[in-house]
């Protein structure tokens, strides 16, 4: 595992780009914000994936494989934090001198040219990016943004824009965070995750404080969540703005309804309030869409208008995303990846299902979490009728002995409709086996478990 190095000193020119490992959801809203920016960029994957394929079209050249001949022309190599320190390609950057940069590093020095706006939690980053970005440009801003996940409405994770503001998805799980230029820190909220890393709950917590703190105009936090407001009692900044449902919170949500397919609540704000409806489901979306508008409205954007635009968001690839519908059987996929992300997620898919049983397809990511998280992963994942479980997605840690996805299946409630499949190959048929129509299969997981989709598609066909 790679870890940032923040003391290295990036040089002026950067000159032509590297990535490892570039088809990666961060790294390659990275390449693509390089891209725009006018830099030559090349990079190596070990898949020819969607965001390949894209990186190609914007005229990256890209290897398949990793291979020590793929740096060629390359002045800065950028690398992500599951790269192992063997890689061919790393030690020939090593050999040779070059800079080598982790990629929160590079991302860092990017947007310090902006008015950067950093949104970090344990959950709901990424939508809570989207939307903030969505009400930036429909406010007739030009914002440039990286973001963890493809935003709908612009079918792109990153952008170049030529405005002065600067959205990133802020990611907290080695620290990252903290060496950002940031001027507005939105925090969605604080769940115990990457405790591998922090050692404890009130470490994590504490360099969100950190982090929050260190932003130079504003710090918009969550009202509701118990993480976010044990830190919000550490804060000492001066302009802190609150959302939620609490009575105290600054912009206030009531009303909101989940039920359906699309979630609509009530948002007040200085005296004055407005219905508003999204067009996505879920009562979380709902506390999401608030701490976007909180962001805009703190910038100085009129209540009214920032809430307009905020409601047009339309959602972001993996998030509850539909794929295809075969054999009346409706196939989603969903990057959820802890307890409380997978909860919501599947609440959310419970209020669109109607009638039809929901089957989750779960692949448990990291070793670390699938222990810590074990029975609450099966608690979570008893909001759906059927689970097909594989086993755990490696990333960056080694195996620990003993700890499989089946100690999430041991620890389900209802073992008849737990499917423990630890092989790739016999998922598909054994959900396509399990659907009948009118059911929803979701696949889950923030690994490579959306590969999954085209075949769990073909097994229906079938």
């Amino acid at each position: 595992m790679i870890k940032p190095d923040y003391s290295k000193p990036i040089p002026a020119e950067l000159g032509n780009l590297h990535f490892i490992g570039i088809g990666g959801s961060g790294m390659s809203g990275i390449a693509r914000l390089c891209l725009g920016m006018g830099y030559q960029v090349s990079g190596s994957d070990l898949r020819d994936t969607e965001n390949v394929a894209t990186l190609r079209e914007l005229g990256a050249q890209i290897f398949i494989g990793h291979d020590a001949a793929n740096l060629q022309a390359a002045d800065t190599v950028v690398v992500t934090s599951a790269l192992w320190p063997t890689n061919p390609e790393l030690v020939l950057a090593q050999e040779r001198g070059l800079t080598v940069l982790h990629r929160s590093a590079l991302l860092a020095h990017l947007a310090s040219r902006g008015r950067l706006i950093a949104v970090a939690g344990a959950h709901g980053k990424t939508t809570s990016t989207g939307m903030v970005v969505t009400g930036l440009i429909n406010l007739g801003q030009d914002p440039s943004f990286v973001n963890g996940g493809v935003i709908a409405s612009y079918g792109a994770s990153a952008r170049f824009g030529k405005g002065e503001h600067f959205v990133i998805e802020a990611d907290e799980s080695d620290s990252s965070f903290l060496h950002y230029d940031t001027k507005v820190a939105l925090i969605t909220n604080i769940d115990p995750d990457h405790l591998d890393h922090f050692g404890s709950l009130e470490a994590f917590e504490a360099e969100f404080a950190k982090f929050a703190d260190a932003a130079s105009e504003m710090v918009v936090i969550s009202s509701d969540d118990p993480g976010a407001k044990r830190v919000a009692k550490l804060l000492k900044h001066q302009k802190v703005l609150s959302y939620g449902e609490a009575k105290n919170a600054d912009i206030r949500l009531g009303k909101i309804d989940s039920t359906g397919p699309l979630v609509s609540f009530v948002i007040e704000y200085l005296g004055e309030s407005q219905s508003v409806s999204l067009e996505i489901p879920g009562h979380h979306n709902a506390l999401n869409a608030a701490g976007a508008i909180a962001v805009l409205v703190g910038l100085g954007f009129e209540f009214r208008a920032s809430v307009e635009a905020v409601s047009k968001f339309s959602g972001t690839q993996r998030r509850f995303e539909l794929h295809a519908t075969r054999r009346e059987v409706s196939v989603y996929d969903d990057f959820a990846h802890h307890p409380t992300e997978v909860r919501a997620a599947l609440l959310a898919a419970r209020a669109s299902v109607g009638k039809g049983r929901l089957i989750t397809v779960f692949q448990p990511h990291l070793y670390s979490r699938t222990r810590i998280f074990a029975q609450e992963f099966a608690d979570a994942l008893a909001l759906s009728d059927e689970v097909v479980l594989l086993d755990i997605y490696a990333a960056r840690e080694d195996p620990e002995p003993g700890v499989t996805g089946e100690l999430i299946a041991n620890k389900f409630s209802r073992p008849i409709n737990m499917h423990y499949v630890p092989s790739w190959d016999g998922v598909a048929s054994v959900a396509a086996k399990i659907a009948e129509p009118g059911d929803f299969i979701i696949t889950m997981g923030c690994g490579d478990i959306y590969r999954m989709v085209p075949e769990l598609i073909e097994a229906l066909e079938k």
